[in-house]
């Protein structure tokens, strides 16, 4: 009507017949023409509000980093005091995000970067025949788009890396970056700056050469482009179809994918799998000649007795860690067990059950000298020939008399009494003892508190054949 009273007054028109023709008041009539003449306004000017919600907009914004929902937002306002209407504030809100949630789209170079995740299927057939649920695992390149899927059962440590080495398999090469989500398989603590990786991930990206760089918190946006890997996958291939067992459901995810990777991809207006062949696939990592030893891993509490319990057999650990946590790598061959992610043992494992398994240099030095050790009985050699000839053939006869048990108990007594009197005198007290056929440590001792070991060595039968 603005533009309609312009025009007729325009024409030469006064302001009754306007006012005749439009049937309006002649006082709009007259304010309409009088801003045109004043200030040339051809148009009419809406009076702008403010809105009600606007004199809360710190409160709100507070809010909403708090992720609240509008509803329990409408709350927190009204008692600080907020009287608006909770349309007019959801209104105000949804504005507000829409501006926040602006993102740019980053574009990677050939081999650079891929990006992974995991998506729930619903219940499918295992190989087993059995119906469980299942996941589907989604490696994207991306900057070819290329896909790789696998259906999986679980979203364990072992399954996660292993659908990555067969994805890697599948490119024939290892993207510089894996950009991820913040799931337990991978990341420990989700934390931006310094991210906790899980021990095993860690020494898979460092094997097969790769950057694992997650995402932040509640931002899936940053890995949009397996986000809707996921959702393609969902919706074109497993929407609407049945599967009467694993492998027909698994050949025909195959079919498909070669098929998508194919197609004329929406973003880049190219097919994935050319863009892949052409510019990508060299630009790829080499795959490592000598694959990752994908080991079950397990977390074991060190015993005093420096030995972790493990497949029902026991394997030394050295002593410093006892009664600490270790994380044990429980491989087809090997049993390796890590501390703070230095690999502190490496043992044979054992296919028998209640097997110790011990690296004796895991004891404290000083633990190692009991009677039963070689340890202790090696010193005990050593020190009996340091006593002199006898000392060494009384050893031996000790030993063969008590036929190797027992007999450091009756040894450690006379290196008691090499202390106190010299190797010397207890040389002479082996002789004269080892002449009579004597054996023990008390006899020994005897002879010496007697002085006897200097006297002559007599015939037996002899008038001195009692004395010792």
């Amino acid at each position: 009507m603005y533009t309609t009273i312009l025009t007729l007054y325009k024409q030469g028109k006064s302001q009754r017949e306007i006012a005749k023709l439009t049937g309006r008041d002649r006082k709009t009539i007259r304010r309409i023409v009088y801003k045109y003449n004043s200030a040339g306004i051809e148009s009419p000017t809406q009076k702008q509000k403010e809105s009600q919600v606007f004199k809360w907009h710190e409160d709100a914004i507070k809010l909403l980093e708090k992720d609240l929902s509008f509803v329990r937002i409408h709350e927190e306002l009204q008692g600080l005091g907020f009287f608006g209407s909770y349309s007019s504030l959801t209104r105000y809100l949804r504005k507000i995000k829409l501006h926040n949630s602006i993102c740019i789209r980053f574009n990677t170079l050939p081999g650079e970067e891929a990006q992974v995740d995991f998506g729930d299927i619903g219940r499918r057939y295992d190989p087993e025949g059995k119906l469980r649920k299942a996941y589907i695992f989604n490696m994207r390149l991306s900057y070819s788009r290329k896909d790789y899927y696998e259906i999986v059962f679980d979203q364990k440590v072992n399954t996660w890396i292993q659908c990555h080495i067969n994805a890697f398999k599948y490119f024939q090469g290892v993207p510089k970056v894996i950009k991820l989500d913040n799931l337990k398989s991978a990341i420990i603590i989700a934390n931006f700056y310094e991210p906790i990786y899980q021990e095993q991930y860690k020494r898979f990206a460092d094997h097969y050469n790769f950057l694992p760089a997650p995402c932040r918190v509640r931002k899936p946006q940053e890995k949009g482009k397996v986000e809707n890997g996921i959702k393609y996958v969902t919706n074109n291939f497993f929407a609407g179809r049945r599967f009467s067992n694993n492998k027909e459901m698994v050949e025909a995810l195959g079919s498909w994918n070669r098929r998508s990777n194919n197609r004329i991809h929406g973003t880049t207006k190219k097919k994935p799998e050319e863009l892949f062949s052409n510019e990508e696939i060299t630009a790829l990592t080499k795959l490592p000649e000598v694959g990752f030893d994908l080991s079950s891993w397990h977390k074991r509490k060190v015993a005093k007795d420096c030995h972790i319990s493990l497949d029902k057999n026991y394997y030394s650990v050295p002593s410093k860690y006892a009664g600490t946590e270790v994380e044990v790598s429980l491989g087809s061959e090997i049993v390796r067990i890590y501390a703070q992610g230095q690999m502190v043992a490496m043992h044979n494992r054992s296919n028998g059950k209640g097997s110790f398994i011990t690296n004796r240099s895991h004891w404290p030095e000083y633990k190692l000298y009991y009677p039963e050790s070689p340890e202790y009985q090696n010193k005990c050699v050593i020190e009996m020939q340091e006593i002199g000839e006898y000392g060494d053939k009384m050893l031996s006869f000790i030993r063969e008399q008590r036929k190797n048990k027992d007999w450091p108990r009756t040894v450690k007594g006379i290196l008691h009494l090499k202390k106190l009197y010299g190797n010397e005198i207890v040389n002479k007290a082996c002789m004269r003892a080892l002449h009579y056929g004597i054996g023990n440590y008390s006899k020994i001792k005897e002879i010496i508190k007697n002085n006897c070991y200097d006297l002559p060595l007599p015939l037996f039968g002899g008038e001195d054949a009692g004395i010792i």
